[in-house]
């Protein structure tokens, strides 16, 4: 899997995460997306669930523009909420009305307990932290896409238009644009050598508790008849 270069902080959490991150990326569900052999009750399943955390994702990122200290965070938090309002939930309104799920069905869905899980972790890292924890928190979904989408960039198979989403040069850019983001608010708020302060295991247990909530959305999404 291609590494992508979504800046210093990234680099540094991915790395940390460990054997978590791998779970993560190189999910069954991932892989299932890449052979095409993923259920389409399963995609479908993911599809409606993750309309319904991309809803809260969104409020997140709303509430990093709060948080932020710079007019240069605000417009990068804002300029994700756009990405999210504008491209990525109309994906999914798309997909789901193209298999008979229409729109009203879609915003009628009941949110699984692992999506609730990880919503409220998120909203509660914003709520209860400051920008950083956001962004911590934020990170893994974000970047995490990134880099699956780069994996499967180029796939022609049944789940092409999703992996032309997130592989696609206008994702990238978002992702590379958070990257520096984050970055910049890091060195801005903690300094340069921010690695070696205490906080870096704070921000550092956000993103791994974050990650293993990705691992868990990613079980769900196979297992629709258990959620």
């Amino acid at each position: 899997m291609n590494v992508p270069d979504y800046g210093t902080a990234f680099a540094a959490w991915r790395g940390a995460a460990g054997q978590d991150w791998q779970r993560y990326t190189r999910h069954a569900f991932v892989e299932g997306l890449r052979g095409g052999t993923l259920p389409q009750a399963s995609y479908l399943h993911y599809l409606r669930q993750d309309y319904a955390f991309l809803i809260h994702f969104a409020r997140a990122w709303a509430l990093a523009a709060a948080k932020a200290e710079t007019l240069d965070e605000m417009a990068a938090a804002s300029a994700t909420v756009h990405a999210l309002v504008h491209v990525e939930m109309p994906l999914h309104v798309q997909t789901c009305a193209s298999h008979g799920i229409d729109r009203t069905a879609l915003e009628a869905t009941t949110e699984a307990p692992g999506n609730l899980a990880y919503t409220r972790y998120v909203l509660e890292a914003g709520y209860s932290g400051d920008f950083l924890d956001l962004m911590a928190a934020l990170a893994p979904c974000v970047l995490g896409y990134g880099e699956i989408g780069l994996s499967l960039r180029g796939n022609d198979g049944p789940f092409a238009d999703w992996c032309a989403v997130y592989g696609g040069e206008e994702y990238q850019s978002l992702c590379r644009d958070v990257g520096a983001l984050v970055d910049g608010a890091v060195a801005r708020r903690l300094g340069p050598d921010w690695q070696t302060l205490p906080r870096a295991t704070t921000l550092q247990s956000r993103f791994d508790t974050a990650t293993r909530l990705e691992v868990g959305f990613w079980d769900m999404a196979l297992s629709p008849k258990s959620a």
